[in-house]
């Protein structure tokens, strides 16, 4: 609060002061355009990314050389541009995989191929069984009028 002369006092400038360290410090590393969560480990939050497993995690942490079990706000500046990078160069995720998974699926509708025809019917597409589940593709189970046992 200010006093009679307008100024802060010094014991609420140090709080600003402490603050704007602890943001500092918690400040949201970015990778991919996703923004990846400070306080898991590295290896956890990299799959955070679309396009990113447990697999491909652990071989990117190595690549770059850091170490598993560290935290994402323990990272230098060095080393977060080394996950970057490495992710940039070697791994195709968040819109590009997007983009190149709708194109397939388009190419497979324009083809006119059995996975497209399934796609184009919004039917299972690799091979499951559609007599009695797929209701998640299918929908809502519909009544048919005279079928009675």
């Amino acid at each position: 609060m200010p006093d009679e002369s307008g100024e802060m006092g010094s014991a609420s400038r140090k709080i600003d002061e402490d603050s704007r360290e602890l943001k500092r410090s918690q400040a949201v590393a970015r990778i991919a355009g996703v923004n990846i969560p400070t306080k898991k480990r590295v290896e956890i939050a990299l799959t955070y990314i679309h396009g990113i497993g447990t697999t491909s995690a652990k071989n990117i942490c190595t690549k770059a050389g850091v170490p598993d079990e560290r935290r994402v706000n323990d990272l230098s500046e060095e080393e977060l541009t080394r996950l970057r990078d490495i992710i940039d160069a070697d791994h195709l995720v968040e819109g590009d995989l997007r983009r190149q998974t709708s194109m397939n699926i388009k190419r497979y509708l324009d083809l006119g191929c059995l996975r497209g025809l399934r796609h184009r019917r919004n039917l299972p597409v690799r091979g499951q069984r559609t007599h009695t589940n797929a209701r998640t593709r299918k929908g809502p189970a519909k009544a048919i009028a005279g079928k009675k046992k």
